[in-house]
């Protein structure tokens, strides 16, 4: 099997060029793909701290640095929860309000396009079989069999 025939391939391919064309963009306003998808995941009421990282997939020491990197920038602020004080909320700031809108419409104009050219019907498919691959990762399905190597 060739490995353009395999669909881990295929897939990081894809998602490498996804993140290279929103690294492209975001740089336009010093910021990172990473940066607008964690603008993306603080609600305008505050989000705790450690709901963020499931949110985007990210270990808790990356999470930890990216939130330092958008308080350098003033695009955030933490604030001990008023109700429980060993939590921490994270808010945007308004610069990180704007910034959050531009990642936003960055991400329903990716989406119109791929809808437009793709098709409602085929896109509903394409999304249906991602989500069955997930859920066949994570019913750790995938090597249930011994690997003779």
């Amino acid at each position: 099997m060739k490995r353009e025939e395999t669909v881990d391939f295929n897939i990081k391919v894809v998602w490498h060029s996804i993140a290279r064309m929103y690294n492209q963009q975001a740089s336009k306003y010093d910021a990172s793909m990473n940066m607008g998808f964690a603008l993306l995941n603080i609600s305008s009421e505050g989000t705790p701290a450690t709901k963020i990282a499931p949110l985007m997939g990210l270990e808790t020491r990356s999470l930890t640095r990216l939130l330092k990197t958008l308080e350098e920038k003033n695009l955030i602020f933490r604030k001990l929860d008023q109700q429980d004080k060993r939590c921490v909320r994270v808010f945007l700031t308004p610069e990180g309000i704007k910034q959050k809108e531009r990642a936003r419409e960055a991400v329903i104009r990716f989406n119109e396009v791929i809808r437009e050219d793709i098709g409602e019907k085929k896109l509903s498919f394409l999304l249906e079989i991602l989500q069955r691959i997930n859920a066949l990762i994570d019913q750790q399905l995938i090597f249930e069999k011994e690997m003779v190597i």
